[in-house]
Parts: C-alpha cells; structure tokens; sequence
C-alpha cells in the first residue's frame, strides 16, 4: 500500500473493510447462508439444512449446470478467435480505422444486453439463417456480448509487445505465418488465457439477453436461477446460485493456473 505510517495503514484497511464487507462480501454471504436456510427469522435466514443442494446438482438444475458450462466455454473460445483476429489486424490499421474497428467491437457492449438480445432474435428468426429455437442463437448472443473485452484484451497486449522479439525472427528469416505462431502469439498467451476466463464468467452470468432467446431444451443456470426465485423458491434458487458461483470460481482459479504458467514460460 502507498501509506506509509502505521496509522495511516490501519485507517485505509478500516476503509477498505467498512466499503467492501457490506457492498460486496456480505450480499454473497447471505446468498451462502440461504442456500443452508428452511425460512427466515428476523432479517436472517435460520432452519440449517443441507437440502437445498440435493435437487441444486440432480435433475433440472444440473442440467442447466451443464448447459452453462457448454455456452460458457463455445462463446468464451469464439470470442477468443473473433477478437484475437480482430485485435492482430486492427494493430496494421491506421489511427483512423483502429478507432472505427474499436467502435464496431464496442457497440454491444454500450447498449443493454437486452437490446443485443432482441437483434439476435430478430436477425435469425427468418431463413436464410434460422437459429431461433436452439442453443446456437444463444451461444450466438453470448459471443456477440463477450468478444469487445476479448478484443479489448488482446489489443492492449498487443500495445506492450517488444516488436524487438518479431524483428529478430524475420531477420533470421521467419514467415510471417511463422512469426505469428511461434513468437507473437506464444508472447501473447497470458493475455488471451485472462481474456478466455473473463469472457467465461460474463457468459455464465448474463441473463437479459438469454431471457429473450434460449428454448425450452436450452435453458442456462442463471435462468433457472431466476425462474426459481420468481416463484418464491429463494432458498433453492440461493443454493443453486451457490453452485454457479463455484462452478465459475472452479474454472477461472484452472485459467489463472494456466496464465501463470504461460507468463514464466
């Protein structure tokens, strides 16, 4: 921390905790401790059991689970491509037609979710491209979300790259393909690895968008998890939100193994 004194320390840590346990910490505790929960007593949930989870990781719930986790992982790795590709060749533009590429990639994410939703839903509901009705049109809608923080990503990265390291494999003689696979994207890898887990947890957890697409056969987690709150089955709903959460944690604490590998490499 940039505080030098010991008082000083203290006063920003008791900050520090005094913002971030009621404005983060203890909404997700309470998530926990309801999902242990039978009925609530006062402003707390009470009645400890264990039930909750026993239909969160069976049937239905753990079906959405799974469905999640297919989205999750096709939109994170189209985005990846999409917006790796988009940010290597927005490097090559000039000033100009970076900043409209950035525009184009930027768009979904200014607008609401719900918004990108209802253009999906309205551009592939009709031939020559009918996705309307199965899991593609969602795995579709979570890409178009998730891509601009890959491109974004990826193109700061690109920014910090020593071109020294290029200019020494063409000088040698390297293809440009060459040059590409073996020495920019190797260095780039830390960066795409932190991309892929980003775009991964935004697409377990979006919500607008999916509402107005996914069919009855392709419904994710955080869906049921708002089906089951609406009809009042909060408690159920909060164990099952407990297992996105986990679930989520699992597969980025597996990515940031993976980055941390790849930036001592």
């Amino acid at each position: 921390m940039l505080v030098h004194s010991k008082t000083g320390r203290w006063a920003a840590w008791g900050l520090f905790g005094l913002l971030f346990l009621p404005l983060f910490a203890l909404p997700l505790l309470v998530v926990v401790a309801a999902s242990f929960a039978t009925h609530w007593s006062g402003a707390f949930p009470s009645g400890p059991t264990a039930g909750n989870y026993a239909s969160a990781v069976r049937g239905e719930s753990l079906q959405a689970l799974t469905t999640s986790l297919v989205t999750a992982l096709a939109a994170s790795l189209l985005a990846l491509t999409v917006g790796t590709w988009a940010a290597l060749a927005a490097a090559t533009l000039k000033k100009r037609g970076k900043r409209s590429l950035d525009a184009l990639f930027m768009l979904p994410v200014a607008v609401p979710p719900v918004v990108v939703g209802l253009a999906v839903l309205v551009a592939f509901s009709r031939p020559p491209v009918l996705l309307n009705g199965t899991g593609s049109i969602v795995v579709l809608a979570h890409t178009i979300l998730v891509t601009a923080f890959a491109y974004q990503s990826v193109s700061a990265a690109i920014v910090r790259l020593d071109p020294a390291y290029e200019q020494a494999a063409a000088s040698l003689g390297a293809r440009p393909a060459y040059v590409l696979w073996r020495v920019r994207l190797p260095l780039l890898l830390p960066s795409l690895t932190a991309a892929a887990g980003l775009c991964f947890a935004l697409s377990m957890g979006e919500l607008s968008a999916t509402m107005m697409l996914y069919p009855p056969d392709w419904m994710p987690l955080p869906v049921r998890i708002f089906t089951a709150t609406d009809r009042g089955s909060l408690f159920s709903g909060s164990a099952v939100a407990v297992v996105l959460m986990a679930a989520t944690l699992l597969v980025l604490l597996a990515v940031s193994r993976i980055r941390t590998r790849a930036s001592y490499r």
